[in-house]
């Protein structure tokens, strides 16, 4: 018998397990749910786990805005070895007998803080020549990426252990974890990959908003999902709200441009009677719908 799909809407934060990929979490959590309509936030590669946000419903147009924001990751390293894939799952391509002392690592540290150019891993999803990386490194063609600006806001030494290091770091939007343990092995004179990844925070939402994959299957056969589901405009806090009468909420509901005061140009949430209208953009004191939810 076919599922019957629900109309959810709303953010559900998922504690991704390693060992699945982030289309598959999604899927799964989308069957549990029953919901329509589904989407994330942020990939994360099936070799990691931690916080992968989940859109239901009206809350998929919220994505585009979700995932820009910056993120939190915690990782280890293993010094000595290289690997194809800049981690756990990759054949050894290098070795290397120097194991850095911490005092260097941390020393090290700076020159990968701030805005700084990085070249993606050949196993990642960047397009090359219209294919993904990952596709041509697989079928052993040469692949050649280009080093592009990303941001990282902090990198911190937790605690180094004879062969391995564990760090924290929150970047911007395109900064991939592996490059820089495999940048960092390098500049400390040595190799080196990714032994763990955990993503702890996606913008607004963290590791205390997250549930598993077996908790969400118990939850939905004895509690109601809403507990667990954060609101639409869960994705937007960084963006002003903007208070709307019913009236003014109906003619951006039908594309109507409204007249609003004391709120400056850009992205707002446009909010009535405590519910999201739409995304807007505000511009010379008029106020014009983008993404419009049905809710």
């Amino acid at each position: 018998m076919a599922r019957v799909k629900r109309a959810i809407h709303g953010w559900l934060v998922l504690d991704k397990p390693v060992g699945l990929s982030s289309a598959q979490a999604v899927g799964r959590a989308r069957w549990l749910t029953g919901a329509a309509k589904a989407g994330h936030a942020g990939t994360l590669d099936p070799a990691a786990s931690g916080v992968l946000p989940i859109a239901f419903g009206e809350a998929t147009k919220t994505v585009g805005h979700a995932v820009d924001v910056a993120k939190s990751y915690r990782f280890s390293v293993r010094w000595g070895e290289a690997r194809d894939t800049d981690d756990v799952e990759g054949r050894v391509i290098a070795r290397s007998a120097h194991v850095p002392e911490a005092h260097a690592i941390t020393a090290a540290l700076d020159r990968f803080r701030g805005e700084i150019e990085q070249v993606p891993p050949v196993y990642s999803a960047v397009k090359v020549e219209g294919q993904r990386a990952y596709a041509r490194a697989r079928r052993n063609e040469e692949v050649t990426l280009a080093a592009r600006p990303v941001r990282v806001d902090a990198l911190e030494l937790i605690r180094a252990a004879g062969r391995c290091a564990e760090f924290r770091l929150d970047c911007g939007k395109g900064t991939y974890v592996r490059a820089i343990a495999r940048d960092l092995a390098e500049a400390l004179g040595t190799v080196g990959y990714v032994t763990q990844l955990r993503r702890t925070r996606v913008g607004p939402f963290g590791e205390s908003d997250a549930i598993s994959l077996e908790n969400l299957e118990e939850l939905v056969h004895s509690s109601p999902l809403t507990e667990q589901l954060l609101p639409v405009e869960a994705a937007l806090v960084d963006i002003p709200a903007l208070a709307l009468t019913d009236t003014q909420a109906e003619h951006l509901r039908h594309g109507r441009v409204v007249c609003v005061e004391h709120i400056g140009d850009g992205p707002v949430c446009a909010m009535a009677s405590g519910r999201p209208v739409a995304l807007a953009e505000v511009a010379n004191g008029e106020a014009r719908p983008v993404r419009v939810f049905n809710l």
